[in-house]
């Protein structure tokens, strides 16, 4: 495929993505960013809070539906395939590298995905991928302002998501490992890329240090503890993982690539084995105390597309071919399903079911629940029910966030005693109890598809006592 075919083929892609965004319902995950874009802070429990800001900047285009929280999601995908592309031709010349890199991550369901759900990953995949590019640049031109840039990209990962530290530690053992990565040393703007790095870095670690290091405690404390009995098991599940995210063949290809670089003693061929190795070894060291969810590994599928492009002589066009048509028909499966249900899988093995679908018929339920006992503010504790209410329920009503996680939230605290009707998924039923008072039964209701329950819930009319709450109008 010619460049000007392939740059026309990013472009209906990215189109596609963004009708695909517009159509497919919402998860809670994205609704619950979503509050936090309507409560912007520089710090968040659950996660870094660069997030907040970004899906802020998509509705203040686009409006608080499903394209404007999405916008930049298919955006930074071109953009990011566009920086692997060159990042592959600076490294590995006259290969057709970067051509390969691009085709390969973009037929990722990881990157499928993320192109559309809009969650921390999609913009640590860009500024993870920009970070390398700017560092492929340094080599192909030798001017040390790239420094600026990778440090810049590096720093702005981390605020999208922790595990960009990673990505430091990798460019430093580079830096520690290479002659032309020590002579850098010697010269000072790698050391202000650096500290432009820690700077952007700056704002999140302020908020946890004002906030008794909540959000890094809790990312943190996933390896608190051994749990070498089902080590095993999470390395299998690592494995497997990658291979459903990565798409079996594509996998393969990447694997092979970084293989076929292990010799190799180019400095270009450190930088990317580096980018996979040092976060691989993490999740790996990971399976010693649990699981390892499937998208965490994402940050490595930049580096390890870039060593399937360093080896794209070698690859037949038979293997691309099969690799590219298998990524995007699996992708548009799960796409088809997400927005339309065409195939009639029970809803509790339906992930598109579990995930989006019923919300608004709930929304509407609760809101008939409340207005029929003269009720506006709607409670819960699971902060999937509560996000995907907040965002579906009509403008007149608030919703209060129960429990621990909303201490930190930058929303005022919610009156003991105010009245509300309480959601509560049925497997939570009761778990309230010590944040509300005079909880009386109220009803059920129930997310469905096709008619088909999904999950049901338990309301309950209540008084709130005095927990930790956060009150919200996100949409007022």
């Amino acid at each position: 495929m010619s460049r000007q075919a392939w740059l026309a083929a990013l472009a209906g892609l990215t189109l596609l993505r963004l009708v695909l965004a517009a159509l497919i319902p919402l998860s809670p995950d994205e609704t619950y960013y979503w509050l936090w874009s309507r409560h912007l802070a520089t710090g968040y429990y659950d996660d870094a809070p660069l997030i907040a800001l970004w899906i802020r900047a998509g509705t203040f285009i686009a409006g608080n539906g499903a394209l404007g929280i999405r916008l930049l999601s298919p955006l930074s995908a071109a953009i990011g395939t566009l920086l692997l592309w060159r990042a592959g031709e600076d490294l590995f010349p006259n290969r057709r590298a970067g051509l390969t890199a691009a085709l390969l991550l973009n037929a990722t369901l990881v990157l499928n995905a993320g192109a559309i759900i809009t969650t921390p990953d999609t913009p640590l995949l860009l500024f993870w991928t920009a970070s390398l590019w700017a560092m492929a640049r340094w080599l192909a031109t030798g001017d040390d302002r790239w420094f600026l840039a990778a440090g810049l990209a590096a720093g702005l990962g981390f605020e999208a998501k922790y595990t960009a530290a990673l990505l430091f530690v990798a460019i430093g053992l580079f830096m520690l490992a290479t002659r032309e990565g020590r002579a850098g040393l010697r010269r000072p703007l790698p050391w202000l890329g650096l500290l432009l790095g820690l700077l952007a870095m700056l704002p999140v670690v302020l908020w946890n240090a004002a906030h008794g290091w909540a959000s890094f405690a809790k990312q943190g404390g996933r390896s608190a503890h051994l749990d070498l009995a089902g080590t095993p098991g999470h390395l299998l599940g690592l494995i497997g993982g990658q291979a459903g995210l990565a798409t079996p063949i594509v996998l393969g290809l990447m694997a092979w690539g970084v293989w076929s670089l292990r010799r190799d003693r180019s400095a270009p061929a450190r930088l990317v084995l580096l980018a996979v190795l040092v976060p691989a070894a993490v999740f790996v060291e990971h399976t010693l105390s649990g699981p390892v969810q499937a998208n965490w590994p994402a940050i490595l599928y930049p580096g390890a597309a870039l060593a399937a492009g360093a080896i794209a002589p070698r690859i037949a066009h038979a293997w691309l071919r099969a690799a590219a048509a298998l990524g995007f028909l699996l992708a548009a499966i799960v796409w088809l399903q997400a927005a339309a249900a065409p195939f009639p899988l029970p809803p509790h093995r339906d992930p598109t079911a579990i995930r989006l679908a019923g919300w608004r018929a709930l929304a509407r339920d609760v809101a008939r629940a409340a207005a029929s006992r003269h009720l506006t503010v709607i409670a819960s504790t699971d902060y999937s029910t509560l996000s995907e209410l907040a965002h579906d329920l009509p403008p007149r009503f608030a919703v209060v966030g129960l429990g621990p996680r909303w201490r930190f939230f930058a929303a005022p605290p919610a009156a003991p005693g105010t009245p509300v009707l309480l959601v509560e998924p049925s497997w939570l039923a009761g778990f309230a109890a010590g944040q509300v008072a005079a909880a009386v039964p109220a009803g059920h209701a129930a997310r469905r598809r096709a008619g088909v329950a999904i999950e049901s819930y338990v309301l309950s009319a209540a008084r709130l006592a005095a927990a930790p709450a956060a009150l919200m109008r996100p949409k007022q």
